[in-house]
């Protein structure tokens, strides 16, 4: 048996058992492409690091705050927001309003389109792709990231204390209905 024809009996197993595990509407094969991207970005950005005697420098507790913080905003910014959109056009169709200042929109497509529209929607799935970019960031390019992870974390910051004021301001009662 050649290496070819081992490569396709992995492939036609792989298939079945997707075929076995997924509904008509799972992107499973495009699910498996992503993890793949991201296991060669990842391991490719460790390799050139380490080729070049790279390392990213230790993190205090306030910097891992800070990289959480603006991975959280900027996932949300990705995922969420009006002015990206257009980065989700490819792969969603628009729904309507959702939340404060974040669009509602449905994945479309099958396949690896809808594997990537499913990522390029969902925060919580960006988080470890923006976190390993800032990561890759803090390694290569420092000066830049950490003022960006300053920016992005105070946005965060800021968004938090906005729906919480705005919270607050429902909450109390309008001047008209208060006793003189």
């Amino acid at each position: 048996m050649t290496a070819f024809d081992t490569m396709r009996t992995v492939r036609d197993q792989l298939r079945r058992q997707a075929d076995g595990y997924a509904r008509p509407d799972r992107a499973t094969g495009g699910y498996a492409a992503a993890m793949g991207v991201f296991g060669a970005v990842a391991g490719g950005l460790s390799l050139v690091a380490a080729r070049t005697g790279r390392r990213p420098p230790p993190l205090t507790p306030w910097e891992v705050t800070l990289l959480g913080l603006a991975t959280h905003k900027i996932a949300r910014i990705v995922a969420k927001d009006s002015v990206t959109s257009p980065l989700r056009v490819p792969f969603t169709r628009f729904e309507g309003p959702q939340g404060d200042a974040e669009l509602a929109e449905e994945v479309r497509g099958s396949g690896a389109r809808k594997a990537v529209g499913e990522l390029v929607t969902c925060p919580f799935c960006l988080g470890p792709w923006v976190a390993t970019a800032l990561t890759a960031g803090l390694t290569f390019a420092p000066g830049v990231t950490r003022p960006a992870l300053g920016v992005f974390s105070a946005v965060a910051v800021s968004d938090f204390l906005q729906v919480g004021y705005a919270a607050a301001q429902q909450r109390t009662d309008p001047p008209e209905s208060r006793g003189s």
